[in-house]
């Protein structure tokens, strides 16, 4: 599964494995940390300047923890997960058994096709007594990616318990209905994730390709023009046309 960009780019399906948000207040039972940065649905511009501006931080500081994740997700954003995975392997060094560092490190893998290793970082992480939802919520979306959709909801689910009203969580547990067809449930799921803290621009786009998926074309353009300019929204619907008419619709999503 790839990433959705608020690009001229056709659209793609996003699984939300972090919110692009510096802060947020934990909830009573998790511990106290934000959810990994995603700046992968961002302007094309906008993620540029935001690369520019951790790299030069990130030569002046590269031990300074935060913004090595920050930098990595910046990185994995344009495309270069392979360099997002070396700033985070450093990381590790400077912080060993860190869980944010060794969840950003995860979502970087899982950015670069390694499943399996991803997941072995995740279970090092995840403490049975005390899971980390943000580490939930990775492993969710990298067995999704392996097709294991079943049992990435069950992450999904134990993620939410711990941190109800998480947009990122909501979003995901949607599309992994959206990757098995079931496009009425996914529906309900990104419908109220689009009302929790955090929803961002990529979830709300991800409700408007299952609404367009289902053929509701009018209601799919207004949710489209709400985030994007009108030749992207052009872009967009010509892309959900196109993926009506093919029976392996989610394998394309998958692989765009």
């Amino acid at each position: 599964m790839t990433f959705l960009k608020t690009s001229s780019r056709p659209l793609r399906i996003l699984l939300a494995t972090g919110m692009a948000v510096l802060t947020l207040s934990a909830c009573a039972s998790n511990r106290a940390s934000a959810p990994s940065p995603d700046y992968s649905g961002m302007p094309a511009s906008q993620t540029q300047a935001s690369l520019g501006e951790l790299t030069a931080r990130y030569k002046s500081n590269p031990r300074d923890k935060n913004i090595a994740i920050h930098y990595a997700a910046a990185l994995r954003a344009v495309g270069q997960p392979k360099q997002a995975i070396a700033v985070l392997e450093a990381g590790i060094d400077s912080h060993p058994g860190d869980v944010d560092i060794s969840v950003a490190y995860a979502k970087a893998l899982t950015a670069d096709g390694r499943f399996e290793q991803s997941l072995t970082v995740l279970d090092n992480v995840i403490r049975p007594e005390a899971p980390d939802w943000n580490a939930l919520l990775v492993k969710g979306a990298t067995l999704d990616q392996l097709g294991r959709n079943a049992e990435a909801r069950q992450f999904y689910t134990q993620a939410l318990t711990i941190a109800p009203g998480e947009a990122s969580v909501e979003a995901n547990l949607g599309l992994s209905y959206a990757m098995t067809n079931e496009l009425g449930t996914a529906e309900q799921h990104l419908r109220r994730a689009v009302q929790m803290r955090g929803a961002s621009s990529q979830i709300r786009q991800n409700l408007a390709l299952i609404v367009g998926l289902q053929g509701r074309f009018d209601e799919c353009r207004a949710l489209y023009a709400a985030e994007l300019p009108p030749d992207q929204v052009n872009n967009n619907m010509t892309y959900v046309r196109a993926l009506l008419t093919q029976q392996n619709r989610w394998d394309v999503i998958a692989k765009g």
